[in-house]
């Protein structure tokens, strides 16, 4: 029966496993000079170590027995001698490896990351956060020792395999055959055994990441606020609990999986030096070579020193497969095509005019679909001219494709078909810094750092001065509030900004972009989540902000589009109706349903909030 039950069967090999380990290699191939320095450090200390058995066997064969107590003093201090220089070269190669582990964590960690930087919109609008920090931080955590430590250990505990079979070999070619006549099979195990805990392994780091998710959504602020308004605090802490219950499993079968094999090869090789003994003296009893007392120790003393290095590397082995898991995971991300790059040779616009068209330009979601497919695309037929300093305003109903249109002009998504063009140039030809430069986004959903108000603003120009900081906070009409809290411009903001108002945060927002100075600008249903008075505040912002540059507003409330140079009105991703205000309300269709749509729920909000505010039907004419 096999010592893991009787059910156990190993897991196939892995097709793919020799070029995962080719792959990994090259990871440590900007440290090979360092690590060149580790191997002769390995070799020299290997060299050392070996040496103590032979003056050990001078000594107890001719310094102790010949009464030569020069020689004895000598042979004392050089196994004192090599004691030494042994450790000393022992903390060198510690040093020296773990700094070339640390450096491959961090290449690691930086490629990862900089892929996903470049990863587009779509990849983070179906992958939970968590599960991106989890293969940030446990997988590439997870491979600590196997990339500090491993490589040094390899060569190290090889070189000393090496080192002393050839040395017990020189003693006693016999004996060295009685020790090595279970190697193979001890190989053997580990490699099965590894294979096994990388399976575990990588359903281990699945888990682990799935917690992750949930602490990260149920945990941030805006879980924290859900989960209790909703009374699901304890549904919650259920949820997160079963998932540590199948993570306590999963731990107990990664550290127990050939556990007692790994044992057995323990016992075994603790057990030889009494083979030895045995094998020794028998021969001697059934008239073979005798073997010298001091040969016969130093033997003994070799073989136990073979014991640390040959389990070491056995169980480095199995470590070794265990992280390939790990690697595989990390692998996974890195090799994450990039949907969205810049061409061979890109465009740079120093001067920008701020010209947007749109030229026959369709979008799917799906990549595989036609853009002209009947009910596959998102934007189908969109034709627009915004010349430089214009304005338009695209409004629709929910899921018309709005957000999405501005989304292709900063190229968070490609067109499938068509193109998009600032001052003429396909954007897809220009180069992200000129995009960057050109396209400033303000959108519903304002997002600010943990960090101070300062630091906030200055994300859009890192080099701002105070003045510049502050002339943006005056042209969003914020700086007021700002001086006024007791930190002024140095007051944390708190996660997501959750010590602002909305806004309040929507205008410190319009302040980062002023201080972008952006020649264009998508304002994505910027008020669409605030109530009236406060549309107000921050709709004059918008007004000094749009001011000179070429500007697409997409619009929830119409009462913020009435004096755009054109609105378009998108249905079902196409254009349904385009023109002035004036123009559409007389066509008495989308448009005007929409306006009447907007006048009923000003009405509303007018019961609900009795407060004098700007009535939304008169600034439309109604």
């Amino acid at each position: 029966m096999h010592p893991d039950g009787p059910d156990w069967t190993p897991p196939p090999p892995d097709p793919e496993q020799p070029a995962q380990v080719r792959r990994i290699l090259r990871l440590f191939r900007p440290y090979r000079g360092r690590l060149a320095v580790v191997g002769l450090l390995v070799a020299a200390s290997s060299l050392v170590t070996v040496a103590s058995p032979f003056m050990l066997r001078e000594v107890l064969d001719t310094a102790i027995p010949q009464g030569r107590t020069g020689l004895l003093s000598l042979l004392a201090l050089g196994m004192i001698a090599a004691a030494v220089v042994s450790s000393i070269f022992g903390v060198l190669q510690t040093l020296i490896s773990t700094t070339v582990g640390q450096r491959v964590m961090h290449d690691l960690r930086t490629a990862v990351y900089a892929r996903l930087q470049r990863m587009p919109l779509a990849f983070f609008t179906r992958t939970r956060t968590g599960e991106v920090q989890s293969r940030i931080a446990n997988d590439i955590g997870g491979m600590q020792a196997t990339v500090t430590s491993t490589a040094t250990s390899l060569v190290s505990n090889l070189t000393s395999v090496v080192a002393t079979v050839v040395a017990m070999l020189a003693l006693d070619w016999r004996l060295t055959a009685v020790s090595l006549a279970l190697l193979p099979l001890f190989v053997w195990i580990s490699r099965r055994v590894g294979r096994e805990r990388k399976k575990i392994t990588s359903q281990r780091q699945k888990q682990m990441a799935a917690m992750a998710a949930i602490v990260t959504e149920s945990l941030s602020v805006s879980g924290i606020l859900l989960g209790r308004t909703m009374g699901r605090a304890e549904s919650l802490t259920k949820v997160f609990a079963d998932e540590s219950e199948r993570l306590v499993d999963l731990e107990v079968r990664s550290n127990m999986a050939g556990r007692w094999r790994m044992s057995v090869i323990g016992i075994v090789m603790a057990a030889m030096p009494a083979v030895i003994y045995w094998a020794a003296g028998v021969a001697l009893q059934l008239g073979g070579p005798a073997v010298s007392l001091g040969t016969l120790v130093a033997f003994v003393s070799l073989q136990q020193g073979l014991f640390r290095p040959t389990v070491s590397l056995l169980s480095t082995g199995v470590q070794v497969q265990t992280s390939l898991a790990l690697f595989q995971r990390i692998f996974e991300y890195l090799d994450l095509s990039v949907d969205i790059t810049e061409p061979a040779e890109p465009v740079r616009l120093e001067k920008v005019r701020g010209d947007v068209r749109f030229e026959d330009v369709h979008f799917s979601y799906d990549a595989g679909a036609e853009a002209h497919a009947g009910g596959a695309a998102t934007l189908g037929g969109i034709d627009l001219a915004v010349p430089a300093g214009g304005s338009l305003a695209v409004v629709g109903t929910t899921g018309s494709g709005k957000t999405t249109l501005s989304y292709l002009v900063p190229r968070l998504y490609d067109v499938t078909s068509g193109h998009v063009r600032l001052d003429g140039v396909d954007v897809r030809d220009l180069d992200f810094d000129t995009l960057a430069r050109t396209v400033g986004v303000v959108s519903q959903e304002t997002y600010l750092f943990h960090a101070s108000v300062a630091d906030n603003l200055r994300f859009a120009k890192p080099d701002a001065t105070d003045g510049e900081i502050e002339a943006a906070a005056k042209a969003a009409q914020i700086h007021d509030h700002i001086a006024g809290l007791p930190d002024g411009y140095d007051t944390l903001v708190g996660e997501r900004g959750y010590r602002f108002s909305g806004g309040e945060k929507q205008r410190l927002a319009i302040a980062r972009t002023i201080l972008r100075d952006p020649p264009v600008l998508i304002l994505d249903e910027a008020t669409s989540a605030l109530d009236t008075r406060t549309e107000q505040a921050v709709q004059q912002a918008i007004d000094a902000l749009s001011e000179g540059r070429t500007t697409i507003t997409i619009a929830h409330r119409l009462s913020t589009v009435r004096g755009a140079d054109q609105i378009v009105v998108l249905d079902g991703g196409r254009i349904a109706e385009r023109g002035t205000h004036e123009e559409l309300l007389a066509l008495a269709g989308h448009y005007a349903a929409l306006v009447r749509r907007d006048a009923e729920l000003a009405d509303q909000a007018r019961e609900r909030e009795p407060l004098p505010e700007r009535d939304p039907v008169g600034v439309l004419g109604q």
